[in-house]
């Protein structure tokens, strides 16, 4: 019997337990692969440096009977490709929180009107980009006003770094 006193061991040994049934139903478990992004950047999800989200729970990827290979995608470690190295594997990118945004001033404009920028529409698990201009200067963390055809409305997108705005879909 496990008492409360040995919840973190009662956890590990759930945990022990739940991946070998999702790799005998063929399906890597998604928070394995969270797991695995966390000890690589060393951040929870959604901390700066950490994945901006969790893995998808939809995502049906094949068991991989290796180690998972991580690795930076890009010098600005905007993403993380995380990868199952058997034969045929599979790969995914992991998007990581507000990468480059310790360094940008707060009050200091990355983006300035006029400039070409993409929009990023996100939601759970999923993200759609495509170019657009700059109505507005922003710095991180600002609405800004863009717009991506010559006689689209304008919607309103959040600056994340230079040349990226987001529109969350919640």
């Amino acid at each position: 019997m496990i008492t409360l006193t040995h919840r973190p061991m009662a956890i590990s040994l759930l945990l022990f337990l739940v991946a070998p049934a999702a790799r005998a139903q063929g399906i890597e478990d998604p928070a394995a692969i969270d797991r695995e992004v966390g000890a690589f950047t060393g951040q929870p999800i959604g901390a700066p440096g950490g994945a901006a989200r969790p893995v998808d729970r939809r995502l049906r990827l094949a068991a991989c009977s290796s180690p998972l290979a991580l690795s930076w995608r890009g010098d600005a470690h905007a993403s993380i490709l995380v990868e199952c190295p058997d034969v045929g594997g599979w790969h995914v990118f992991v998007a990581t929180a507000a990468p480059g945004t310790a360094r940008q001033s707060a009050t200091a404009p990355v983006i300035e009107r006029g400039q070409s920028v993409t929009v990023a529409l996100t939601g759970e698990g999923f993200s759609v980009s495509q170019p657009a201009e700059a109505l507005e200067s922003g710095a991180v963390g600002a609405w800004i006003r863009v717009r991506t055809q010559a006689k689209a409305d304008p919607v309103q997108a959040q600056v994340v770094r230079p040349g990226l705005v987001e529109v969350s879909v919640e």
